[in-house]
């Protein structure tokens, strides 16, 4: 039997790889617009500009260091696995994350959020945090930790 041979394809041409960029950034918008009303639609619209924040932060800080464990994009930060609990299997949002749409009011404006944070038009009112939590409940990983913001009932912090 004989080896399969392989052979290189054509370099992608400046409109092919803008379609693919453009393709790729609306993916982000809606990775990101998903974590926004997954972990933070009763927050209304501060809370969740605070959430994509955090993902900037962290998308930002791995930028710098050239990588991070909780990734280096957008999309990679979003769906860590147990970084935004939305995202996690066992999470009873996990099923609701993945068929809501743009009839939902609230999804509607995670997506005019995400679209803003993508292009870098979201100020950072958490003074970058890279970590929050509910008020409600007290990580282990916040223990004597300062907050850098309260928004809502979430709880903000700078860990790196």
């Amino acid at each position: 039997m004989k080896k399969p041979r392989l052979i290189g394809s054509a370099p992608v041409s400046g409109a092919e790889y803008d379609e693919a960029a453009a393709f790729y950034r609306q993916l982000e918008v809606d990775i990101l617009a998903r974590t926004l009303w997954g972990e933070a639609r009763g927050e209304g619209t501060e809370g969740m500009k605070a959430v994509a924040c955090v993902v900037l932060n962290r998308v930002n800080i791995a930028k710098v260091k050239g990588s991070y464990w909780w990734g280096s994009d957008v999309i990679q930060v979003c769906q860590k696995p147990y970084q935004f609990s939305a995202w996690n299997r066992s999470d009873p949002n996990f099923r609701k994350l993945q068929s809501v749409d743009e009839s939902d009011l609230y999804f509607a404006t995670a997506l005019r959020i995400a679209r803003r944070a993508v292009i870098g038009a979201l100020e950072d009112m958490t003074h970058g945090a890279t970590h929050y939590h509910a008020d409600s409940i007290a990580p282990y990983w916040a223990k004597g930790e300062s907050p850098s913001a309260v928004i809502g009932r979430h709880v903000f912090y700078r860990l790196v």
